[in-house]
This record gives C-alpha cells, sequence and structure tokens, in this order.
C-alpha cells in the first residue's frame, strides 16, 4: 500500500531521536514494555488504524501539520485517564478519504496533575470543539487555543466527568 507506506516514512522523519517510555505499561490489563515514541504500523482490523504514532505533546502541532499536507482530516481527539500512572493520554484520529484509505491514531501522555498540550486547531480548525470537549471531560488545557471554554458542561463546573477518580 503506497499511501501507507508514504505516510509512514514522512511520520518517521518526525522522531529520528526521541527518548523512550511515552506510553504507560501494561495497556489492555497486560504487562508490556514501555514503547518509544515513534511509528508504528498496525492491523486496521485489531486497532482500528493502520499506523499508531506515539509522540510527545511538544510534536502534537507539527504532526497536524504533516498529516494536513499529506491530505488527512481530522476525525477525533479525545482522551484517556490513566491514574495509576498519573497521566492523560490525548488521541487525535486522522483519516484519509478518497482513494486509499488509511486511518492514523496519534496519541501523546501529559502529567495528570498539569495536562497541557499544544492546541491544533490553527492546523484543523475543526479541532476546536474536539479540544474543548476533551477540555470539559477530561481537564486537558489546549494552549494558544482561540476560546478554550466549556462546550457542553454548565460553565461554572468545576469537575472533569470522565477522570476516573471523579465522584458525583
Amino acid at each position: 500500500m503506497e499511501l501507507l507506506e508514504k505516510t509512514q516514512s514522512a511520520l518517521a522523519e518526525l522522531f529520528p531521536e526521541i527518548a523512550p517510555a511515552l506510553a504507560p505499561e501494561g495497556e489492555g490489563g497486560q504487562e508490556t514494555p514501555p514503547r518509544q515514541a515513534g511509528v508504528l504500523a498496525t492491523d486496521p482490523a485489531k486497532h482500528g488504524s493502520h499506523l499508531d504514532v506515539l509522540c510527545g505533546p511538544d510534536q502534537v502541532v507539527a504532526v497536524a501539520r504533516l498529516m494536513d499536507r499529506e491530505g488527512y482530516f481530522l476525525e477525533a481527539i479525545s482522551g484517556v485517564d490513566w491514574p495509576d500512572k498519573q497521566q492523560l493520554e490525548v488521541l487525535y484520529d486522522y483519516n484519509r478519504l478518497g482513494g486509499p484509505h488509511c486511518r492514523v491514531m496519534v496519541r501523546t501522555f501529559v502529567p495528570r496533575g498539569e495536562p497541557n498540550v499544544p492546541s491544533i486547531a490553527s492546523v484543523f480548525p475543526a479541532a476546536d470543539w474536539h479540544e474543548r470537549e476533551t477540555f470539559d471531560f477530561y481537564g486537558v488545557h489546549f494552549q494558544d487555543h482561540p476560546n478554550l471554554i466549556r462546550i457542553l458542561l454548565p460553565e461554572d463546573a468545576d469537575f472533569h466527568p470522565l477522570l476516573k477518580d471523579f465522584m458525583p
């Protein structure tokens, strides 16, 4: 698949030498060694994406620019709370239609106590609502977001209901 290889090669150029162990161990209940930042080809039938990219928070904008340049669109942004690791995972789903179909999952991890990630709304304007929803439910602050206010919860809400330690 030429598109998959081209995308994988372009993404791999962003990660020449990156420190290991950004991902928490034991995802999915299994003990796994920490994964290094970079690009993995995956089985879309098993994982839902063709490529899985792990990057640092400081790289999400560069990855977004590359995905835009390669003709991808942003499908979703969401989060996962890993309280045992004191981390939040921010997930970006990219897709490409109108030719060879290719889905790319980009993930980054931030400290649970300081969940800051640069906004990609300047690259993908549709990220505006996705980032606001992730802020609402997980408390992730998207730096330089043009309007990071509550989108679904009341403006005065002082909680993030998808954090695993949230108690109503």
